[in-house]
């Protein structure tokens, strides 16, 4: 297994782990108030713990589109192998924005000081080093923003029809699952939603099905990206090996 999937696959666990004792506290609710320590669990407090489902949820999210973007620009920068005329004109367009800091509001100093060392790096035809991608807003990601992510680094991201279904279909509020994550997510870090109210009416069961439909289209996506490393597709083809 190679280290981004199973980096995935490690984090994904985590949570499996947490609903499983979710599942557990569940079945004792239906004996009768479960206890730890000798005091009584609360409804509200079973509540507080099923939100933290989408807390750990999206966290998945952003992790994964974090650790897929850095590994294009680990092996576009491998043993400085390839320059910035290898790659493909969507990430060389990101390599600019990074070294140039286009993204940035600068003085005019730094403005300046940033694009001498683009064109130092370019003049000298230096090969890549360590560099970085902007990616989306924190907070903000959700199967839109990562299929906008490909699209700018020339990704093909293909999800096969029933797992594109499974995270359209609506779920809560009329929203899919990773809209909806992100939309939850957001709410309780602003303090809009409590965590209570949003675990009110929630099952284990809806946590489970949230989280393999989530779980499956992440798959693809870090499977899309292994396809584009692997086959060097963030190479022109006349440099791909």
């Amino acid at each position: 297994m190679d280290q981004l999937t199973q980096t995935f696959e490690e984090r994904l666990q985590e949570i499996e782990v947490y609903l499983d004792l979710l599942d557990a506290l569940e079945r004792q609710v239906q004996q009768g108030p479960p206890r730890i320590g000798g005091a009584a669990i609360t409804a509200q407090q079973q509540k507080i713990l099923y939100s933290s489902v989408y807390l750990q949820l999206y966290n998945l999210v952003e992790a994964t589109v974090t650790w897929c973007v850095e590994a294009v620009c680990a092996a576009a920068a491998e043993k400085g192998r390839w320059r910035p005329a290898d790659l493909v004109a969507n990430l060389r367009r990101e390599w600019v924005r990074s070294t140039a800091r286009t993204h940035l509001e600068l003085n005019q100093d730094n403005r300046l000081e940033a694009a001498c060392l683009l064109c130092d790096h370019l003049v000298q035809a230096l090969p890549l080093i360590k560099w970085s991608v902007e990616g989306g807003r924190r907070g903000n990601w959700d199967d839109e923003e990562i299929r906008a992510i490909t699209e700018r680094l020339g990704c093909e991201l293909k999800i096969s029809t029933d797992v594109y279904k499974g995270i359209k279909r609506p779920i809560r509020e009329d929203k899919g699952s990773l809209v909806l994550v992100r939309y939850l997510r957001n709410k309780l870090a602003h303090g809009t939603l409590s965590f209570t109210e949003c675990g009110d009416g929630v099952t284990v069961v809806d946590l489970r099905d949230l989280k393999e439909r989530t779980a499956l289209y992440l798959r693809e996506v870090v499977a899309a990206f292994r396809a584009y490393i692997d086959g060097y597709e963030f190479l022109v083809p006349a440099r791909r090996p």
